[in-house]
């Protein structure tokens, strides 16, 4: 069945190349231009998070990370590739010199996290900040008003959130009118992946899709519950996705 919006969302069918070059390289917004990416995880949570929905609602790219999402989306009409947060984050950090105007600011998840990326800042000569936002930041409205201003003092063109969905995404969401005009890319651990700390599955994982194995593998307490939920909340998403649109 022909379905011009999968999900009720308008998916970008640029490479992750393209928007990297976009972002690094193309004019600067006049506003926030949120990117996300989203999985089976992600389309589950946009059913039960009003807060998430309306972040991808104003998003300016929504590329297909997962690729049963890439396979529905096919499977709509929509000829869309598989552009992941980690290919999309690749590209950016290594799509240097970086012009002078840029300055990029990382949200990460740990110290550890934060110096990995000093390090790497230092190597390529980007101009760039970071913050590593406390356990629970996304319901502190004063310390998310804080970290905006702190975005923006910084003159931040390009943001990178990397403390995974649904806090990345809303927090670009709700602190738009704080935030400087920016490109914004909601990636998860793709950072800390691009950085040689952690583990990402061998292309050969990749090619047959299933790099969530892989991850289940490494953090099984953490994950295995996750994803059997994203898999129940995804399917219900693709019911409820067909029967409106035969309606």
């Amino acid at each position: 069945m022909r379905i011009a919006r999968p999900f009720g969302l308008t998916l970008c069918l640029d490479s992750a190349r393209q928007i990297a070059r976009d972002a690094l390289h193309g004019a600067r917004p006049a506003g926030v231009s949120l990117v996300v990416t989203p999985n089976i995880d992600h389309i589950a949570m946009i059913r039960r998070s009003p807060a998430l929905a309306r972040a991808y609602a104003g998003a300016a790219r929504i590329v297909c990370d997962g690729w049963p999402v890439q396979l529905y989306a096919r499977w709509c009409g929509v000829p869309a590739e598989r552009v992941t947060g980690c290919e999309i984050t690749s590209e950016l950090m290594r799509m240097g010199p970086f012009p002078d105007w840029q300055r990029l600011f990382f949200v990460v998840d740990s110290d550890k996290t934060r110096q990995a990326v000093r390090d790497w800042a230092a190597r390529t000569g980007a101009a760039c900040d970071t913050a590593v936002p406390p356990f629970g930041f996304e319901r502190d409205a004063g310390y998310c008003a804080r970290l905006a201003e702190t975005i923006r003092q910084f003159g931040t063109t390009i943001l990178i959130m990397a403390v995974g969905a649904p806090r990345s995404e809303v927090f670009v969401d709700t602190k738009r009118a704080l935030l400087p005009p920016c490109w914004a890319f909601c990636v998860g651990q793709a950072v800390k992946i691009e950085l040689g700390l952690v583990r990402r599955a061998s292309p050969g994982w990749q090619a047959v899709g299933l790099e969530w194995l892989w991850r289940i593998f490494q953090e099984p307490s953490r994950l295995t519950k996750r994803y059997l939920t994203a898999m129940v909340g995804f399917s219900r998403a693709v019911v409820q996705d067909q029967l409106s649109n035969r309606l």
